[in-house]
């Protein structure tokens, strides 16, 4: 069995795994490996098609709901104030939950400039009780400096794509001065770095994967990271991280790797 999952605290009180699982493109099976191999934490979302999976895998654990962290997310066409409230309770009835652990803005999406309005939506969703904590994904600073100014509430996350290829260190320093989690989708960067030749002696010289090598950056890092993996032995891999360090010399060694590449949308395009 793997090691116990540390949890952070977020900035209203609520805590959640540091590691997680990943549910894009995967099914119910996939995230049930999940579940029986010890993630606590799950992440779906409107658009990946797979709320009633996640919500059949978790009442088929077993597990109580108290202890399964579940994030979903609103999607661009459904953003404003009422269309946002109806696409909670759609994920909710998808989910089969009474509420959801953090909610979140899924992109910023400027050119439709309806986030703020979606954001007050999250606020009542929250002060409703049917989610813990609210969040967003791929703002920029200046999406995040537009809703601090606005004056409601400090997003608890930002979840954005986040790896030793994009480093994204002026947001993660944003993140740390307004006391937002900064959250890891694509740890792995898809793949691609599970191959380079940076990592692969570093990964042989601990004895390790390559991937437990990259999720241990991110967690050292302070990063929340949610790995993804169809592969019932990766799963089981990427949670497996919690007994080995990397020393100075290797962080620096991957924070070398950092070239702002890209796997998924640009947050400044996307809509």
């Amino acid at each position: 069995m793997t090691a116990a999952v540390p949890a952070v605290t977020l900035n209203n009180g609520v805590t959640m795994p540091q590691l997680g699982f990943g549910a894009f493109q995967v099914g119910e099976k996939e995230i049930a490996t999940a579940l029986e191999n010890g993630y606590r934490s799950i992440d779906t979302a409107s658009a990946y098609g797979n709320e009633s999976d996640v919500g059949r895998a978790l009442r088929s654990s077993g597990i109580a709901r108290d202890e399964v962290f579940v994030t979903t997310k609103v999607w661009n066409t459904d953003q404003g104030y009422g269309s946002t409230l109806a696409a909670f309770d759609a994920s909710l009835a998808r989910l089969r939950l009474d509420y959801v652990d953090l909610y979140l803005v899924h992109w910023p999406a400027p050119a439709r400039n309806t986030y703020l309005d979606t954001w007050r939506a999250l606020e009542k969703i929250h002060a409703d009780g049917r989610a813990r904590a609210i969040g967003v994904s791929n703002f920029r600073p200046a999406d995040l400096l537009h809703l601090l100014d606005a004056g409601g509430t400090v997003p608890a996350v930002n979840q954005i794509e986040l790896h030793p290829h994009l480093q994204q260190a002026e947001l993660r320093a944003f993140h740390a001065r307004h006391g937002i989690v900064t959250e890891a989708w694509g740890p792995l960067a898809r793949g691609g770095l599970l191959r380079h030749p940076a990592i692969v002696p570093l990964a042989g010289r601990l004895g390790r994967t390559p991937a437990q090598v990259v999720l241990r950056w991110h967690l050292q890092l302070g990063n929340v990271a949610i790995p993804k993996s169809a592969t019932p032995e990766r799963i089981r891999q990427n949670l497996d991280v919690f007994d080995f360090e990397l020393t100075d010399a290797d962080m620096a060694a991957i924070a070398a790797l950092d070239n702002g590449t890209r796997t998924g949308p640009d947050p400044d395009f996307f809509n």
